[in-house]
């Protein structure tokens, strides 16, 4: 089974509460809003790694920044339809600024069957946004963090 961990910032607009999250990139994201966006997260070992610490280090890896100190709130593990399970913790975001980034990359062969690899970012941007229109532009497998974090913000 696959796992992985995620950092969900948080924190007070304008407008009520704000999550700061990640357009996923690569050539199959890059017209896609709805449903194209995610948690910073990735993929860890359970027997070599704590879910909060795998949580911590992917924020880094994949934004280039360092996340708030903490503390850190467990809000759930769930289940996407793949079977891939993905464990998300809360820290309040108030103060960080969504800029400076230097996002993680990965390969591709690209175009497909070229035998050409190329380089894309793991994501392409990062914003804050509301969470009524976060649940609209996450993958479904993430939306559940959304309602678990309104019941505890």
């Amino acid at each position: 089974m696959i796992t992985s961990a995620g950092l969900l910032l948080h924190r007070r607009g304008d407008d009520g509460l704000e999550v700061l999250i990640a357009h996923m990139g690569g050539p199959f994201w890059a017209r896609k809003d709805d449903g194209a966006w995610s948690i910073p997260k990735g993929e860890f070992d359970p027997a070599a790694e704590e879910a909060q610490d795998a949580a911590v280090r992917e924020f880094r890896e994949e934004l280039g920044v360092d996340p708030p100190a903490g503390p850190y709130a467990h809000l759930g593990t769930w289940a996407y339809a793949s079977g891939k399970r993905v464990t998300v913790f809360a820290a309040d975001g108030a103060g960080f600024t969504a800029s400076a980034f230097t996002f993680g990359t990965f390969e591709l062969e690209w175009p497909p069957r070229s035998g050409r690899t190329v380089a894309f970012p793991e994501v392409d941007r990062a914003e804050w946004t509301g969470l009524d229109a976060a649940r609209v532009r996450l993958v479904k497998g993430q939306r559940p963090a959304l309602d678990a974090l309104a019941a505890v913000a």
